[in-house]
């Protein structure tokens, strides 16, 4: 049981990781530095790590209940 705990973790760590590095790399492509005042690099590039949590904490979330909701349909049919 507890070995099931450590692997849940590991895989929800792997995945947020994975989601906030994903939602960082296409946030690259928006061009957020145009309504940026100028000389706020620090600012500008803060945005982009807090709305990369952000976005990507919210999706890996969405994944992980979902992955947990398919784990427990099995119940639904016994």
């Amino acid at each position: 049981m507890t070995a099931e705990f450590g692997t849940q973790a590991v895989l929800s760590i792997l995945v947020n990781l994975f989601f906030i590095g994903m939602t960082f790399w296409i946030l690259q492509a928006v061009h957020i530095d145009k309504i940026i005042k100028k000389n706020r690099i620090v600012q500008a590039r803060l945005l982009y790590i807090f709305l990369s949590v952000a976005i990507g904490y919210s999706v890996s979330n969405f994944f992980l209940d979902y992955l947990l909701w398919v784990q427990r349909l099995h119940f639904l049919f016994q």
